[in-house]
């Protein structure tokens, strides 16, 4: 095992145990060029969402932590809230979402989880709160920075990594490829996914023991 996986080893236990290559949740039904996975969940605002009211529109499910360093990489370096307000632009919805369970260290409150992620300057369509982690485990996500992308016709054209630096930071993340923003440009220019499937990393999500 390297330094930089023995580093973020440490660095995750907070949030659960395990990093990289987390299993993948037992009953998780998602699969790119599978139809995406239903969910009604509620955001930071109490208020049900579902994949249903976004039918017709491009959607970026991101997994994210408030404790996680790798995750905290991505908001300092400016690059998710950037992506965040390119992809609105674009009529992307992008739907930021939390799992972690209510028994784990770092789970909030819906109004915390919200005050939290404005605080890091994310700026997501929604920010859905995932307690049960339900919805984590239908598209098998397994670690903050686990990425999905549903296409405008209901079917997941990528999951995987938000790039392919791995590093907790901010500055590597700047120089790293963009692997959810590569895939959206190819969507916003009518094309297929070109790369849809990468390797997911960082802190295991905080599911219920």
């Amino acid at each position: 095992m390297n330094r930089r996986i023995l580093i973020a080893a440490a660095a995750c236990t907070a949030v659960a145990p395990g990093l990289v290559q987390a299993a993948v949740p037992a009953d998780s039904q998602a699969g790119v060029g599978r139809p995406a996975p239903a969910f009604e969940v509620i955001d930071s605002s109490m208020r049900k969402r579902t994949l249903a009211e976004f039918k017709g529109k491009t959607v970026v499910l991101e997994w994210s932590s408030p404790s996680c360093p790798f995750a905290k990489a991505q908001y300092v370096s400016g690059r998710v809230p950037k992506l965040q307000t390119w992809a609105e632009r674009q009529g992307v919805i992008w739907l930021t979402v939390l799992s972690s369970h209510p028994s784990r260290s770092d789970y909030l409150e819906p109004d915390k989880a919200e005050a939290f992620n404005r605080g890091r300057g994310g700026v997501p369509s929604a920010l859905l709160i995932d307690a049960s982690g339900v919805l984590g485990r239908a598209y098998g996500a397994k670690t903050a920075n686990h990425m999905f992308i549903v296409g405008k016709d209901g079917t997941l054209v990528y999951a995987g990594g938000i790039d392919d630096g791995e590093t907790m930071n901010p500055q590597e993340v700047l120089a790293a490829h963009n692997h959810v923003q590569a895939a959206l440009e190819d969507i916003v220019a009518g094309k297929v996914v070109h790369v849809a499937t990468t390797r997911p990393f960082g802190c295991a999500l905080a599911y219920a023991g």
